[in-house]
């Protein structure tokens, strides 16, 4: 993990399978990672003994009616049975900040009016499959190229050899294709492409989120970046990356 300074959280951004609300969040809930225990207790302790169990993930949050397009109410409603991608990011909205990404089920969308006029709706996102994953931002928040671009390399301060996850939020795009990919570098100049590291190619101009996951011992170096290519040609691509590198062993 990056060193980041304390922040207020004023700024903050939240992205839903690459529809941008953060005007319409009105409030951040739980942003949990929780941890199943396993009763293992013997005969013989005098204390519980426990081991850990499945990882979970989950996302609250209260938004304010919306019904323009592209915003609360029509993104939302649709309540899909498919899973959605939703990502906290954290501010500052700065390269390497902190991202908390969730591949998981939309839970509700019921709004509810105050005596005070307020409508408003709590939402829940609730892990499929996986748990929440804490990272760190490999663009400031949205970020447009309107041609194949090189991206900033991000200081993770060391490599790490057991993969990682990465999540993809797409607002809008023009163009025939386009392709996100992620390089990393041992310097900062001589960059490479992550083995596995790009997702597959944009080629709709809708909303759309994808979720990237390599275990094992791959090996992330220490600077990594975002980089955009194209085959067809694109004039615009409105997007946001986030990786969490991972620092243990994990079951994917």
């Amino acid at each position: 993990m990056i060193p980041i300074s304390k922040s207020s959280g004023l700024g903050d951004n939240f992205y839903i399978s690459g529809f941008d609300l953060s005007g319409d969040v009105n409030a951040l809930g739980t942003v949990a990672s929780p941890l199943a225990t396993l009763d293992v207790t013997s005969i013989n302790e005098s204390a519980h003994e426990r081991l850990g169990g499945l990882r979970d993930g989950q996302m609250d949050f209260t938004t304010i009616f919306n019904p323009s397009p592209g915003q609360e109410n029509l993104t939302l409603s649709n309540h899909p049975r498919t899973d959605v991608i939703a990502s906290y990011f954290v501010a500052p909205q700065t390269l390497g900040g902190v991202v908390a990404s969730l591949n998981g089920k939309q839970i509700d969308y019921a709004p509810t009016r105050s005596n005070d006029g307020l409508l408003t709706s709590t939402v829940s996102v609730q892990g499929n499959a996986f748990g929440l994953d804490w990272g760190n931002k490999l663009t400031a928040g949205k970020r447009t190229d309107t041609v194949a671009t090189l991206g900033t390399g991000v200081d993770f301060t060391a490599s790490t050899s057991f993969g990682f996850q990465a999540y993809l939020h797409v607002f809008s795009f023009a163009g025939t294709d386009v392709t996100v990919k992620l390089q990393d570098s041992a310097d900062n100049i001589t960059f490479a492409d992550v083995a596995s590291g790009a997702f597959t190619p944009i080629t709709v101009t809708t909303p759309q989120a994808q979720r990237l996951a390599v275990g094992g011992t791959a090996t992330v170096r220490r600077f990594v970046r975002v980089t955009t290519v194209t085959t067809g040609g694109f004039s615009s691509l409105v997007f946001a990356v986030a990786i969490t590198k991972n620092t243990l062993a994990v079951q994917l």
